[in-house]
């Protein structure tokens, strides 16, 4: 066992009684056909594991992760908790064991880092089954819509005798709905114990938790099955089932969102993150994707089929159809961004508007301005990024070209069709295009130049 630190408690248990949960986090993976370890597939744009730890430190004194070597990753985001280290992966008994040290004097849960979506609630009423009703082992278990191959808990007299798997199942037992989830609480003193007599006298070889079980009603200890919905227990093994999960994580966000005071127009064609911010009356129209990062203030107008990540969009601001905001920008009180329009790294000052087909890359765009249809901000030059600064009350004309660094004042006007590569000063009108000359004739001469040429060849 490698312990790296041991973290302060984190949750709200008693002083009297503390509480450890052990998170099993060191698995890589197979199914999922990646060299990124399970626990840090995200999630609504969150590493799974993220979903678990911050529950967990809301219920448990402190918190141990077990991680596989070589998951520096995983060590990382689960600091400052404490981590220990599986060297050999011998089966999930033994990976718990690999805790035993840091399991304290009171209560131990073992939890799985690829199962994240245990609500806190669901937590505590785990807890409470162990400390309150004084049972020696209490487990989570579930009734799916298809048992499958899960394994069945055997109740008799409201009280676990044992888990059967599917595969040692009878008929009748195999009828049986409730399922087994692999979570466990216990005394830590017992808990060990029961550890280290698991054997590992299976097909694989090797040591698993649930036949901590048996060993607790060999024990003469009272064991109780504590049911949550399938939702929550679901365990993430392969890509299919990370969609799944993936779609209940959505279905919970869109659903705090509602009850939140917030407008979704098709709320199944809404992606949110699970930071993402959306204040009440907000609007958001179908197809509507935010990325990590994004806050909406108060009555502002999502349309659809754009796409937000880090910004910030302010109150009664208009965004889209079809618009694409992303890190870095911050749209004032009452702008607009229209439709194929894309900022990046932008503040857009309030009742600005940028309405069609535009590109604005590291800029400031003061209140009032417009910005016309096709409007360009060349921000790079191939090797340093540069800023446009526009100031209020501006007018750019559609098709201008504005080549940073470069600053226009207050109140300054952009003819259409202009290359501005420097400064204008406030109130001017800036041309930067080249003189038009007509040619009488020319038009007609090079049409009848051309159907010659096409009938001699």
């Amino acid at each position: 066992m490698n312990a790296r630190a041991e973290s302060a408690p984190v949750g709200g248990t008693t002083a009297h009684r503390p509480a450890t949960a052990v998170i099993l986090a060191a698995g890589l993976g197979t199914r999922m056909k990646s060299d990124r370890p399970k626990v840090m597939h995200p999630l609504a744009g969150r590493p799974m594991l993220r979903y678990l730890l911050d529950n967990a430190a809301s219920v448990f004194d402190r918190i141990v992760v077990v991680v596989g070597p070589g998951m520096e990753q995983v060590a990382s985001l689960a600091a400052p908790h404490a981590v220990v280290v599986q060297h050999d992966r011998l089966g999930t008994a033994h990976a718990a064991l690999q805790a035993a040290d840091l399991f304290g004097g009171g209560d131990v849960a073992i939890l799985y880092g690829d199962n994240p979506l245990i609500t806190a609630d669901t937590m505590r009423r785990l807890l409470a089954c162990r400390v309150e009703d004084g049972v020696g082992l209490a487990l989570l278990a579930m009734r799916p819509c298809d048992p499958g191959r899960y394994g069945r808990v055997v109740v008799e007299g409201g009280l676990v005798r044992r888990i059967v798997e599917w595969a040692d199942a009878t008929p009748e037992e195999r009828a049986i709905d409730l399922c087994n989830a692999g979570v466990l609480c216990a005394g830590a003193d017992r808990f060990a114990a029961w550890l280290r007599a698991v054997g590992n006298d299976n097909a694989k070889g090797e040591y698993y938790l649930g036949d901590v079980v048996a060993q607790a009603v060999a024990d003469g200890q009272q064991v109780r099955a504590v049911e949550a919905a399938e939702d929550e227990l679901r365990g993430i093994n392969s890509r299919a089932e990370l969609a799944e999960a993936e779609a209940c994580v959505q279905g919970r966000l869109r659903a705090a969102a509602l009850e939140a005071g917030v407008t979704l127009v098709a709320p199944d064609t809404v992606f949110l993150a699970a930071d993402t911010v959306l204040e009440p009356d907000v609007t958001v129209h179908p197809h509507v994707v935010f990325g990590p990062g994004v806050t909406v203030r108060r009555g502002a107008e999502i349309r659809a089929f754009s796409h937000l990540e880090g910004c910030i969009v302010g109150s009664e601001a208009l965004i889209g159809p079809y618009a694409r905001l992303r890190p870095g920008s911050d749209v004032g009180p009452g702008a607009h961004v229209g439709n194929f329009v894309e900022l990046k790294a932008v503040t857009l000052g309030a009742g600005a508007k940028a309405n069609h087909l535009t590109y604005l890359g590291d800029a400031m765009v003061g209140a009032g301005t417009n910005v016309g249809a096709g409007t360009i901000t060349c921000n790079y030059d191939g090797v340093f990024k540069h800023r446009t600064t526009i100031g209020e009350g501006c007018f750019i004309g559609s098709d201008s070209i504005l080549v940073a660094p470069v600053a226009i004042g207050d109140g300054a006007l952009v003819a259409a069709g202009s290359v501005i590569t420097e400064d204008v000063p406030p109130d001017a009108m800036a041309l930067g295009r080249a003189r038009q000359t007509n040619k009488d004739g020319r038009g007609a001469a090079m049409r009848a130049a051309l159907r010659s040429k096409k009938e001699q060849g």
